[in-house]
């Protein structure tokens, strides 16, 4: 079945934009559009839809609080957040409110509709320059205080937060005076134990739990 998707966005040639690259999808349906907050929210009671694509500067209200309402009464609806909007404030909202992915406007509409995919499926997608700027900001003590119930090891914790400062690889080695190859190892067992598709959603998935 499609993903039925409803866009929620105030500028009509951002909406076109992301009405072509959502549609231009097989597996996506956009089911329904809105240009402001109070009319987003009345086509989501009305579609209850697998995603809503929401901008933060709405009219009416923004879309931070529209998803907190999605996040209250409709649980099953997942949230994409697509802003110009890359402000640490912002972003650190939209993950307070509950949204499942972020993404720039200027993203490749392709990385727009993987977010969607993403999100539908249950999991966290945040656009890597946004990742890493969280990522890199997050308070340690906080994330210290976390860490002894995560899943992870301490050295797999280690290896994780140098991926979410965009560390690849082989400079991961490097820093941590280990093998290329234990390396992948860790990234590889990281990925299995937060059901992360790629690095940057298990990065995300770790600030979210407050692993890291």
């Amino acid at each position: 079945m499609s993903i039925r998707t409803l866009i929620v966005e105030d500028h009509g040639l951002t909406l076109a934009g992301l009405r072509t690259a959502l549609s231009g999808d097989p597996a996506i349906e956009v089911a329904g559009e809105a240009a402001d907050g109070p009319s987003g929210w009345e086509a989501i009671v009305a579609l209850q839809p697998d995603v809503a694509v929401v901008d933060i500067g709405l009219p009416g209200f923004d879309g931070i609080a529209l998803t907190q309402r999605i996040r209250e009464s409709y649980p099953n609806t997942r949230v994409v957040i697509v802003t110009m909007v890359d402000l640490q404030e912002q972003v650190l909202a939209a993950l307070a409110a509950g949204a499942d992915a972020y993404c720039l406007k200027n993203s490749d509409p392709a990385r727009i509709v993987e977010a969607v995919k993403i999100a539908q499926a249950g999991g966290a997608y945040f656009d890597p320059q946004i990742a890493h700027v969280v990522l890199s900001r997050f308070s340690p003590s906080a994330a210290k205080d976390a860490a002894a119930e995560s899943p992870l090891t301490q050295r797999e914790l280690e290896v994780l937060r140098l991926v979410a400062d965009g560390v690849g690889n082989a400079d991961i080695a490097a820093q941590l005076h280990i093998g290329l190859g234990t390396v992948k190892g860790h990234v590889r067992d990281i990925l299995e134990k937060l059901s992360a598709a790629d690095r940057t959603q298990a990065a995300v998935v770790a600030l979210r739990r407050g692993y890291i």
